[in-house]
């Protein structure tokens, strides 16, 4: 099998307009997106992939994405242990509540840029 054509830089190319580009950083910002439905299972495996990959990688612009994504998971677990604690006095719920929002946007804002093999523009960020 033939490796994927490469620019000028050695690395692959955009992916053509309308098609999907499955990279690192976009199957990451999926299994955080599907770790709703699995209990947070799907989640775990996102942050084992990010780190692991973090060193791993070919493409310079995806480094930022490993950080962003693993920081995702890191502020949305602390979230819910805080949401939880906090649940006592009821302003807990609306953090549970704003937990998955939160990751949803970060994995949805990192796999738009992953598309466009773009690096995110500040990983260090708590916000978006």
């Amino acid at each position: 099998m033939t490796e994927p054509a490469t620019n000028q830089t050695g690395t692959q190319p955009p992916a053509p307009s309308g098609g999907f580009d499955m990279n690192q950083p976009t199957i990451i910002a999926l299994c955080y997106i599907a770790g709703w439905g699995t209990g947070g299972v799907s989640g775990l495996v996102g942050l084992i992939l990010a780190l692991s990959w973090q060193g791993d990688n070919k493409e310079p612009w995806a480094d930022s994405h490993f950080t962003y994504l693993a920081r995702t998971f890191w502020v949305a677990l602390a979230g819910l242990v805080i949401g939880i604690v906090l649940t006592i006095v009821f302003i807990g719920v609306l953090i549970l509540a704003l937990v998955p929002v939160y990751v949803t946007v970060r994995a949805i804002l990192s796999m738009l840029k992953a598309q466009k093999r773009e690096p995110m523009p500040d990983p260090q960020t708590l916000l978006f």
